[in-house]
């Protein structure tokens, strides 16, 4: 099962996320993306990682997320990745000039054996205003690019907005 959680900058969705993580009933694997490259950064992944449980196993993966799904989607657990925006990111980061479309499809096919119950975080950042900037102009793209492909293919979609969950999409009854 795949569940996408959308939302924007300190909607709750990460909360969320961890809420339905812990339902599960399952291990836990928290594939985390975020690098820290300023304080401000370093402060939020602080305060992540006091609010999860210590006994969940931690990845770190800020780039090779779709090798990293192949493998963990082997085992019956909970995979719960945080967050897909910062991993979209660091790829415009580290590889500005790949090819998003086969990135994105990539990580859908890492997902094709899933045995696990697999729990996406990702901003909704197409909500404001258009962009300034080029990069960023791309990046608001190419985010929404990778949230439509997640969306379809997940089962259940919740949007997050002050603290609240308001169901897409429910495949699962």
């Amino acid at each position: 099962m795949i569940t996408l959680v959308l939302g924007g900058a300190r909607s709750g969705k990460s909360r969320i996320a961890q809420q339905l993580a812990s339902a599960s009933q399952l291990p836990v694997v928290y594939i985390a993306t975020a690098t820290a490259l300023d304080e401000e950064m370093a402060t939020r992944i602080e305060h992540h990682q006091h609010n999860r449980p210590s006994e969940w196993r931690l990845r770190e993966c800020p780039l090779d997320l779709a090798v990293a799904l192949q493998e963990e989607t082997q085992q019956s657990q909970t995979i719960l990745v945080d967050c897909l925006t910062l991993w979209l990111n660091n790829q415009l980061f580290e590889k500005p000039e790949q090819d998003f479309s086969t990135l994105f499809d990539e990580l859908v096919n890492s997902l094709s054996a899933n045995n696990a119950k697999v729990i996406f975080v990702a901003n909704e950042v197409g909500l404001g205003i258009i962009p300034l900037g080029e990069v960023s102009r791309k990046f608001v793209d190419e985010a929404g690019r990778l949230n439509q492909q997640l969306a379809q293919i997940a089962d259940k979609v919740i949007f997050v907005a002050a603290g609240l969950q308001l169901v897409l999409k429910d495949n699962t009854k």
